[in-house]
Formats: C-alpha cells, sequence, structure tokens
C-alpha cells in the first residue's frame, strides 16, 4: 500500500497556520520517556540507507498566545485544541514530535486531524529544511513499509508532506506500536525516526 497524493496547496497552507500556532503547545506536553526503537530497520525504495537512529521527544518550544487552547494527553499523543488566524473556530489536532538523539538536527512533527463530518483523517508531517526533497518521507509500521509520500511545500519552519488517512491506514496506525518516518539528506544517508503509536487509537477517537 502507498501513501496518498498530497493535498492541494491552499489545504496545507491552512494546516500549515494551525501547526504552527500549535506545535508549541502539544511539544511542551510530549513523554519524558526515550521512544522504542523500531523492530527492524528497513529503507524505502531508493539506495541504502544507515540503521535509523534511535529518537526522543521534542523540546518544548514557547507558542504564541492563543485563545481557548486545551491539551489532552493519549499516551504518546497528545489532543491540541485552539484557534488561529483570528478565526472563532476551534481547531484540534492529534499531535507528537520527535527528534533524533544523535542528530539533534532532526526532528519530526506528527500532525493528525479529521476532514470536515470526521469521515476521512489527514496526517501531516513537518520535517526540517535540510531534508532532500526529491526522496521523499518514507513510512514504516513496525517494520512493515507502507509507502512513500512527496514533500508538498517547504516553508520557513520545514518542509511539509501531506496525506490522506485512507481506512487501511488508519488501521494500521490504530494497531501499530512503532511508526518509523525516514528521511533522507543525502541521496545514500537514510535516517529514520521512530514514533511511538500508544494513545494513538484513542487520541483519534477523541479529535472532534
Amino acid at each position: 500500500m502507498r501513501f496518498s497524493s498530497p493535498a492541494g496547496s491552499l489545504v496545507l497552507r491552512t494546516v500549515v497556520a494551525i501547526m504552527l500556532v500549535l506545535t508549541g503547545l502539544a511539544s511542551a506536553a510530549a513523554q519524558t520517556a526515550p521512544v522504542p526503537q523500531p523492530s527492524a530497520s528497513p529503507a524505502p525504495a531508493s539506495p541504502a540507507t544507515n540503521t535509523p537512529t534511535p529518537a526522543a521527544p521534542a523540546a518544548a518550544t514557547p507558542a504564541p498566545a492563543t485563545a481557548g487552547q486545551g491539551k489532552t494527553a493519549y499516551g504518546a499523543w497528545t489532543v491540541v485544541c485552539g484557534t488561529a488566524d483570528g478565526s472563532p473556530e476551534k481547531k484540534c489536532v492529534l499531535m507528537q514530535s520527535v527528534v533524533s538523539q544523535e542528530r539533534p538536527e532532526m526532528q519530526i512533527s506528527v500532525a493528525v486531524s479529521k476532514a470536515p463530518g470526521g469521515k476521512t483523517g489527514l496526517l501531516r508531517v513537518q520535517a526540517p529544511l535540510s531534508v532532500l526533497l526529491p526522496n521523499g518521507l518514507g513510512l514504516y509500521i513496525d517494520g512493515n513499509d507502507i509507502g512513500n509520500a512527496y514533500f508538498a511545500r517547504c516553508f520557513s519552519d520545514g518542509c511539509y508532506a501531506e496525506v490522506v488517512l485512507e481506512d487501511a491506514l488508519l488501521g494500521t496506525l490504530r494497531k501499530g506500536t512503532t511508526a518509523t518516518f525516514t528521511v533522507f539528506q543525502t541521496q545514500e544517508e537514510g535516517i529514520g525516526i521512530p514514533v511511538d503509536l500508544k494513545g494513538f487509537a484513542d487520541g483519534y477517537a477523541a479529535l472532534p
């Protein structure tokens, strides 16, 4: 199974605006225990990669003052709600930020939200500006190759990949233990960053 195609740039810009406001609050609520290493060290369909390095939750970053902010922890994940850009409508995302212990410049933020009506979900990953864009973003769940997604757009804070959470992928995330996102700095150097899936299912169910 492969990732779905990225959504349009207008949707992505809206998501980025929300993430910029909410990422700091979610990071502050991140777990303090080390993230478990994946059971396997696979590589996406591209040149040979290095073994994924262990990762730890990202350091807390102050978030801008935003009305109506709220947060609830679900295992390694946090549901963060708030408003952005002066909009009275509250937005909620399920987030986790992780940084590689050996590569502190390699930090990713994973944000999941539900589309209006709650029929589908969207998964967005923010990666550093230093990533190699043509290789895209790889995903393995408990050692199983899920596929690759292209980076849709880069902004001043990082590069973003966005995929639709279809039923099969959503079910795999709910039942999984570790999701390993793979980014590249060179054609030969892949860096696997494990993300703990504990609490994902409950957190996603709690999203409005």
